[in-house]
């Protein structure tokens, strides 16, 4: 998984006056759990841009004015309710020995013939809950949905793997294909076209094999 440089400067005081001196400079406070101690550190908004403003799922390398430098994964992020900035977020240190667990993004790959008869997909799935060492953990999980008809589903069954662990029972589903309307509507055409189809065979079978007489030769 790609890893993203942040740039930041260790902190000492977490108190409202510093967090609020931090924000006004346009500086994120951040704190760094799963350590022996938590750590907190600040750096510039635009240092997150490509970690937080992303689908994709990626890997954090923090590196410190001092010369350290911790891994982690993004765990919780607040912004504001108005300006939508950037007002805190929480990471979790890796190691490259103990699994973690982070939401990783589904990618759909082929056509769905199930669409290409005028079902609708339904994206049910768009990120998984896995856990794996660092080191395991994938850019994305890839569905491939070449073979899903209309009516079909692939499950969270299908995409096991032995590197990590999916965190969603097994029969959850991840990609659908629901019959829409004018698929419904063409199978009704059909049907009643084959029923028609069928009337008129077996009237005129019914005429060839001497059936009721029509009413002109009754009376007579």
């Amino acid at each position: 998984m790609k890893s993203i440089t942040i740039k930041g400067s260790q902190r000492e005081s977490v108190g409202k006056v510093s967090t609020k001196a931090l924000r006004n400079a346009g500086k994120v406070p951040c704190v760094v759990y799963g350590g022996d101690k938590p750590l907190h550190f600040s750096a510039d908004e635009l240092e997150f841009r490509d970690l937080v403003y992303t689908p994709n799922a990626h890997t954090a390398v923090i590196e410190l004015e001092n010369g350290e430098k911790v891994d982690a994964v993004l765990q919780d992020i607040q912004f504001h309710p108005v300006t939508d900035k950037i007002l805190h977020i929480d990471f979790y240190q890796l190691f490259k020995d103990k699994p973690v667990t982070m939401n990783i993004p589904v990618r759909l790959e082929g056509n769905s013939p199930g669409v290409r008869n005028g079902g609708r997909l339904l994206f049910r799935k768009r990120k998984l809950s896995i856990k794996a060492l660092p080191e395991l953990l994938p850019d994305f999980i890839t569905v491939d949905i070449s073979k899903l008809r209309i009516g079909g589903t692939i499950a969270v069954e299908t995409v096991l793997n032995d590197d990590y662990t999916i965190l969603h029972p097994e029969s959850t589903a991840i990609v659908q294909v629901k019959a829409s309307r004018t698929s419904i509507d063409e199978e009704l055409e059909d049907e009643d076209e084959e029923g028609t189809e069928e009337g008129a065979e077996a009237a005129a079978e019914g005429g060839a094999e001497g059936g009721e007489a029509p009413a002109s030769e009754a009376t007579e």
